[in-house]
């Protein structure tokens, strides 16, 4: 008993020596016989982190048409070459370089920069042809992957219009921005099966499927677009203006037909592009109106009750002075009637009226045509401009409103107070695509002031008026010019030799089709400067070649009644 007492201890441990390898064989039968599916899970689960992958599969960018259908943006298929820097080889680094086209040193830079990194880019969005020649060298952790690159058919012509993506097919300028979830789609993914190269050698599982973007349909009519560019960049060349816009609009529908700026940008090379070059000017600036907007101190006036088209006012001496400011015709042109103050643009002739006339009525006129508002076209950056609204004005103040100075409007704002003239008085609304929600048309002009104030803007373009270089051979011409001071940017002023030559109007009048409107920026300041000279031959001669476009046939260019002195005329022929 003392013996096994003194080596209990020993007896202990020789035993546990013994039950370990039996426990361990025990646990290893367990295991294989009893936890089979457990452990062939587990290792598998182990193995896949090693060799299967989920990859994106990239959605196709829906479409964007012209009314006609014709592509305007459309996605191409493209692959970008990308590297696991962890498995690239030493020895193959000069080999893809050179299939790249790269120098040895800058890939090893590039390697080594990304050396703790999973992923990176070595050439984005290449042609197929060009990617595919260097994944075929089967070079290790060197991948392909499948993606988009948006292509715009029309170029520089309608880039302003659609705007551009970044490189990961998001938009980000233009209606490529403004309708990014309608076109983008959404994206899918799939298991893969690779092998110690990071090589695909075999597709698992579709995940999900890539849901393609949807479509958009412009109402903008790609012939028209390429006929008001071509015109609009040749006009701004030969000019040497700064710049310039054109808007036209179907004068039945408020559809935009065309929308051009100049200058403009290639939009299939992102290199190129500079910065400010894609904003849309016919939306997102702002300028001061001129006398395209007398038009409508002249339904204002009408309206009010105190005028009728044949009452008339006395110019004489050819100026008149307001305050501390003199306003001026050209010449001393004494007595006229409504139609002749529109024909010759006389300034006295405008103020007279409008220092006869409460402000605000001059004022809801112009707010009922669109002024200081958003014309819900959903284009981005869109500025509504400015319509002030006083509670005191001064009679400088009452004037220079009158006749254009002191409001903000854009192109496609006057573009819309022109197109409710051509519908006698009805708000239309302005569309940009197809399918989109109108608001109701609304009657905001009595229809019988605005068809007055159209037969006095037909005198306009006819011989003797302000914008006879807007006339067209057979198809008759209501419209305006404009011509506005600049403000000076030092100095907060008007500069004397900077100048915006502006043009609104329509034709045919009986039955208008096009509503369009010319702006030209900083047209030479010595020289032909004015809306008449600079603007109006751009009206005329894209608007002559679109009616031809559209099919639209001739009318008869006798002139409505248009003064009291022709309605005499007419009265004494008969």
């Amino acid at each position: 008993m003392r013996g096994w007492a003194e080596h209990w201890r020993l007896w202990l441990v020789a035993a546990g020596s013994l039950a370990l390898p039996a426990l361990l064989l025990l646990r290893a039968s367990n295991l294989l016989v009893l936890h089979q599916d457990e452990l062939a899970a587990t290792l598998k689960e182990e193995g896949d982190d090693r060799t299967v992958r989920v990859e994106p599969l990239v959605a196709y960018r829906g479409l964007i048409t012209d009314r006609n259908g014709e592509l305007l943006a459309v996605s191409t298929p493209v692959k970008s070459i990308y590297a696991d820097p962890k498995f690239v080889r030493d020895e193959q680094v000069p080999d893809i370089a050179r299939a790249l086209g790269w120098s040895t040193e800058t890939l090893r830079d590039r390697l080594a920069l990304y050396a703790n990194k999973r992923f990176m880019y070595l050439e984005n969005q290449l042609p197929p042809h060009r990617a595919d020649a260097i994944l075929a060298r089967g070079f290790a952790g060197i991948q392909g992957r499948t993606e988009y690159k948006r292509f715009y058919p029309a170029g520089e012509v309608a880039a302003h219009i659609l705007g551009i993506t970044d490189i990961d097919e998001r938009g980000i300028e233009g209606l490529e921005l403004s309708f990014n979830d309608w076109l983008k789609g959404e994206q899918g993914a799939k298991k893969v099966l690779k092998d110690r190269k990071q090589h695909t050698i075999k597709e698992l599982e579709l995940i999900q499927s890539p849901e393609p973007g949807k479509d958009l349909q412009l109402t903008i009519d790609l012939k028209l677009q390429y006929l008001a560019y071509k015109e609009l960049k040749h006009a701004i060349a030969r000019q040497g203006a700064k710049s310039g816009s054109l808007v036209m609009l179907d004068a039945e529908s408020g559809e935009v037909l065309a929308m051009v700026n100049q200058p403009s940008y290639n939009p299939n090379d992102r290199g190129s592009i500079k910065g400010g070059q894609t904003r849309n000017r016919a939306v997102t600036d702002v300028f001061e109106p001129g006398s395209t907007v007398k038009p409508f101190t002249i339904a204002a006036a009408l309206e009010s009750g105190r005028y009728t088209r044949f009452d008339t006012i006395n110019t004489s001496p050819g100026y008149i002075r307001v305050g501390r400011k003199t306003f001026l015709d050209p010449v001393n042109y004494g007595v006229m009637d409504m139609t002749k103050i529109l024909k010759k643009s006389s300034q006295v002739g405008v103020t007279k009226i409008a220092l006869n006339m409460q402000p605000d009525e001059i004022r809801d006129v112009f707010f009922r045509v669109g002024f200081g508002q958003a014309t819900g076209i959903g284009f981005p950056g869109e500025r509504a401009g400015s319509l002030p609204n006083r509670s005191r004005w001064t009679d400088v103040e009452r004037a220079n409103f009158a006749f254009g100075y002191g409001l903000n409007v854009n192109a496609i704002q006057l573009a819309q107070a022109y197109l409710i003239l051509a519908n006698r008085g009805e708000y239309v609304p302005v569309t940009l695509y197809k399918g989109a929600q109108q608001p109701a048309r609304e009657q905001v002009i009595d229809p019988q002031v605005a068809q007055d104030v159209v037969a006095m803007l037909q005198t306009v373009t006819e011989k003797g008026g302000t914008a006879t270089s807007a006339a067209i051979e057979n198809y008759p011409v209501a419209g305006k010019t404009g011509t506005a001071h600049k403000v000076s940017g030092s100095g907060g002023g008007y500069a004397d030799d900077k100048y915006v030559a502006l043009f609104a109007g329509f034709s045919p009048v009986e039955k208008p089709r096009l509503v369009t409107v010319v702006i030209v920026d900083e047209p030479p300041a010595f020289g032909e400067y004015s809306g008449g000279k600079a603007a109006a031959p751009i009206f005329a001669s894209v608007v002559e070649k679109a009616l031809k476009v559209l099919n639209v046939p001739p009318f008869d260019t006798t002139p409505y009644l248009s003064s009291a002195e022709e309605l005499a005329e007419r009265e004494g022929e008969i």
